[in-house]
């Protein structure tokens, strides 16, 4: 009879880490990430919990990942120890032992529940090349006058339609600093399934709007939460509370 796994202990604490991907690092792949997050815990020497079954995995839950090739200053990742720690203390030394790009911004101890269900919307900062900003003032306000904009992207399944307007709460356009760069988007997207990235609002304002066909955007997340739509704020899982978005 084949032996059994040792069971292991569960964990006795929850650490929730918000991370940012930055420059370079944008880059990386969800995948990517995981490995280099693993590695990192190992050598910060964190006392992490471990999986039951034949092959024991550190208890670790990763939420709501930007897509490849965007920035973000609001990732999260939950941890489970084996024994308890002060918050900051985790994330000076993971911070520490991840790669300048990944940088691990704040920590707590969670309090329970599951922290995927506190992500209900990301705000996302959208910086377009290529196109004046009269010309995407103009795709803007087609976009936020249509009641659904058809958008299509392969995934997993396959091709997939699905209506991108319905995800978008805000949608506005900002002026950027430097001359030299184009104008930039202030989007606020309620998640759901399927998800609705960026790169689908941009395909939907090329839909309705006019926009050039390809358009590119350097990508960056700002916030993710849950939302209030009384006041437009979005609340980290953290316990901060990000100002209320442009409507």
């Amino acid at each position: 009879m084949r032996a059994q796994p040792e069971q292991q202990a569960p964990p006795v604490q929850r650490i929730r880490l918000r991370y940012a991907k930055r420059g370079r690092l944008r880059f990386t792949s969800h995948r990517d990430f995981s490995r280099a997050f693993e590695r990192a815990v190992v050598r910060a020497g964190i006392p992490m919990a471990y999986s039951s079954g034949f092959h024991p995995h550190p208890r670790i839950s990763y939420a709501g990942a930007a897509p490849t090739g965007s920035a973000s200053e609001a990732e999260y990742v939950e941890i489970g120890l084996a024994r308890p720690v002060a918050p900051e203390e985790v994330r000076a030394a993971i911070d520490a032992a991840l790669p300048t790009g990944l940088d691990v911004l704040a920590a707590a101890e969670s309090p329970g529940g599951s922290l995927a269900d506190l992500l209900e919307v990301s705000r996302w900062q959208l910086t377009l090349t290529e196109v004046g900003a009269g010309a995407v003032q103009a795709a803007v306000g087609a976009f936020l006058a249509a009641e659904s904009v058809t958008v299509e992207r392969m995934t997993k399944k396959g091709m997939r339609s699905f209506d991108c307007r319905a995800a978008v709460i805000a949608l506005t356009v900002e002026h950027a600093v430097d001359p030299a760069v184009g104008p930039v988007l202030d989007v606020l997207l309620r998640h759901g399934t399927p998800a609705v990235r960026p790169d689908d609002v941009l395909r939907g304002l090329t839909e309705v709007g006019g926009l050039p066909e390809g358009i590119s955007a350097l990508q960056r997340r700002l916030a993710q939460g849950r939302y209030d739509e009384a006041t437009g704020a979005i609340h980290d899982p953290l316990g901060a509370v990000d100002g209320p978005t442009a409507s």
